[in-house]
C-alpha cells in the first residue's frame, strides 16, 4: 500500500502560504484542505484572503467558503469533519495539502482536541450575555484570576476562546489549563509540517500592502454587508472589527486602516509564537520550493 501523506503548511498571515500550497498541489496533483478558521465562511472572501477564482481553478479546494456565516465550525467539529474528508480524499490521492494559520484548527487536525467537558447551556447563555454587555476585556480579567497560565497565552482578542476557557473554569472549579493534556491522537497518515516565514521587516511590509490592496478590492463594502452578523464569532477578527468601529463613528477610515495593519502584524507575531513551539515544523522561505519538496520526500515522521 502507498503511504498517505498530509503536508501541513503553517506560518503567519501574509507570508505566501496560499501560493505555495497551490504550487505543491500542482506538483503532487493533490487537493488542498483549508485550516483557516475564517475562510470556511461565505461572504468573507476579501477580509479572510480566500483563494481567488483563478487560484481555485488551479487546484481542488476543500473547506473554502462552504458554509453560511452563521453556521459555526468550532475546532471539535472541524476535527471530525476534516478527518472524514481526508478519508475520502486519500481513497484517490496519496498526498493532501493542508494550509492555514489557525493554530488550534491545525492542532485539531494533526493531534486531536483535548477532552473538555460538554458545555453547560445556562452558563453559556449567561456568559454570552456578559460578553455582549461587559465586553471581552471583563471576561478576560476574570479568566486571569481563575487561570493565569492560560490567560498568559490565550488570544485575548478572540471572544470565543476567552469565553470557553472561563466557562470551563466556572463550570468545573478547575483551571482550563488542567484539561489541556497535549496528548496526541494517532492518525492513519504521515504528517509533514512545513513552516513559512520571512524576515520581519519584509513580512510586515507585505502585510501593510495587502491591507491596502484589500481596501482597494472592496473590504469596506464587504464589512458593511456583514454588519447584521457582527456579533458572530466568525466576525470577531482583524479587518472587520476595525471597520465596524469606523462605521460606529469610533474612528476615521484612515485610522481603521492603520489599526487593521497594526493588528494584523500583531496577529502574525502571535501565529509565529504558536507554531514555533512545535518542533515538528521545519521552516523555509515561501519561494524555496526545491528544499520544501525535498523535506516532504525525505520526511519519515
Amino acid at each position: 500500500m502507498s503511504i498517505k501523506r498530509l503536508v501541513v503548511i503553517v506560518g503567519p498571515t501574509g507570508c505566501g502560504k496560499t501560493d505555495l500550497s497551490i504550487r505543491l498541489a500542482e506538483h503532487y496533483r493533490a487537493p488542498i484542505l483549508s485550516t483557516d478558521s475564517r475562510q470556511f465562511y461565505r461572504g468573507l472572501a476579501i477580509g479572510t484572503a480566500q483563494p481567488t477564482p483563478e487560484q481555485l481553478r488551479r487546484a481542488e479546494h476543500h473547506f473554502i467558503a462552504d458554509r453560511a456565516i452563521d453556521d459555526e465550525l468550532n475546532c471539535g467539529s472541524f476535527e471530525v469533519q476534516a478527518l472524514a474528508r481526508l478519508e475520502e480524499l486519500f481513497r484517490r490521492c496519496d498526498t493532501v495539502i493542508a494550509v492555514g494559520g489557525s493554530g488550534l484548527y491545525v492542532k485539531a487536525l494533526c493531534d486531536g482536541m483535548d477532552d473538555l467537558p460538554p458545555a453547560d447551556a445556562r452558563l453559556r447563555v449567561e456568559l454570552t450575555r456578559r460578553m455582549e454587555t461587559e465586553g471581552v476585556a471583563a471576561l478576560a480579567e476574570e479568566l486571569a484570576r481563575l487561570d493565569p497560565r492560560y490567560y498568559a497565552e490565550v488570544d485575548r482578542c478572540n471572544p470565543a476562546r476567552v469565553q470557553r476557557a472561563l466557562e470551563v473554569c466556572l463550570q468545573t472549579g478547575r483551571t482550563y489549563s488542567s484539561f489541556r493534556t497535549g496528548r496526541r491522537q494517532p492518525r492513519p497518515f504521515l504528517i509533514v509540517k512545513i513552516g513559512i516565514d520571512l524576515p520581519r521587516e519584509e513580512l510586515y511590509e507585505r502585510i501593510d500592502r495587502r491591507v491596502e490592496r484589500m481596501m482597494a478590492e472592496g473590504l469596506e463594502e464587504e464589512a458593511r454587508r456583514m454588519l447584521p452578523y457582527r456579533r458572530l464569532n466568525a466576525l470577531q477578527t482583524v479587518g472587520y472589527k476595525e471597520l465596524f468601529a469606523f462605521f460606529d463613528g469610533a474612528c476615521t477610515r484612515e485610522e481603521a486602516v492603520a489599526l487593521i495593519q497594526r493588528n494584523t502584524r500583531r496577529y502574525a507575531k502571535r501565529q509565529l509564537t504558536w507554531f514555533r513551539r512545535d518542533d515538528a515544523v521545519r521552516w523555509f522561505r515561501p519561494d524555496d520550493d526545491e528544499a520544501i519538496i525535498n523535506r516532504i520526500e525525505t520526511c519519515e515522521n
